[in-house]
């Protein structure tokens, strides 16, 4: 009898995968995910970016601030969403809103997807640098329960921003990195066609990551990618989700922001 093959995945065939246009994208998570979900809109000074889509909405037992990446799932929303590079005011409409689910003692849950911040001279014009890192600290230190999924692509500061979180999950075949293989290969290599060689490098896969310490929990994929069935990828999502959600609101407010701190400070200490 003949015995099915096992097909080991490159660093750059994940990749791949994590760029899939059918690929679950926010508002597909929020239809399988949540129960209800309100949107609300804009950051109160320049605009609403919808590269970032935020609101209230309910999974399973826990209502909370559900924010992330909107990449669109059509050319139209790909050009309006900026396919998922959003500017300042979508980092600031996430800080605003993320304010007020504290304020209610909320838990927030993040979807990130993003090939990075929009680097533009429209964003940089309004303080893309300075959005980003106020941004960092804000999430460092919100004191409600803060769960981060990465999705698809976790690219660079953009993904970070909405990426400091109390449990860091990532999806199977999601990618998380600091730069893009492309990009690394052109700098290292100045060879775009080395970009496999340069995912592999990089570390970026969630194997390397949860063997890293970077990410917590890794979110298993139907076969051939969430593309393949994105209702039962969602519906593992949730599952981790939820579970990490009843952990973390038994938590004190104050030990979770101290073990959030310690958890990102450790990132990148290999000494002991």
């Amino acid at each position: 009898m003949a015995t099915k093959k096992t097909v080991l995945l490159t660093a750059m065939d994940r990749v791949k995968i994590a760029r899939d246009p059918k690929r679950p994208h926010i508002y597909d998570f929020i239809n399988f995910v949540c129960s209800d979900f309100e949107e609300l809109h804009g950051d109160r000074l320049v605009n609403d970016d919808r590269g970032l889509v935020a609101g209230f909405g309910t999974i399973d037992a826990f209502k909370c601030l559900v924010l992330g990446h909107h990449k669109g799932a059509t050319i139209e929303e790909n050009m309006e969403a900026n396919f998922g590079m959003a500017q300042p005011d979508g980092y600031r409409k996430a800080m605003r809103l993320a304010a007020l689910a504290e304020k209610f003692h909320l838990p927030v849950v993040t979807f990130v997807d993003t090939p990075g911040a929009y680097p533009g001279d429209t964003a940089e014009a309004r303080g893309q640098a300075e959005a980003i890192a106020k941004s960092l600290e804000f999430f460092s230190l919100l004191k409600t329960p803060v769960v981060v999924v990465i999705t698809g692509e976790g690219g660079s500061g953009g993904a970070l921003a909405i990426a400091v979180g109390d449990r860091i999950l990532m999806m199977e075949n999601a990618v998380y990195s600091v730069i893009s293989p492309e990009g690394c290969a052109g700098i290292l290599w100045r060879d775009g066609a080395k970009a496999p060689e340069a995912a592999e490098a990089l570390k970026i896969t969630a194997a390397d990551l949860k063997r890293l310490g970077a990410i917590d929990e890794i979110i298993p994929e139907p076969a051939g990618g969430a593309q393949k069935n994105a209702k039962a990828a969602a519906a593992a999502v949730k599952k981790a989700v939820v579970k990490a959600l009843a952990e973390l609101v038994k938590e004190p407010i104050d030990k979770l922001v101290d073990g959030r701190y310690a958890k990102f400070r450790a990132m990148g200490n290999f000494y002991k």
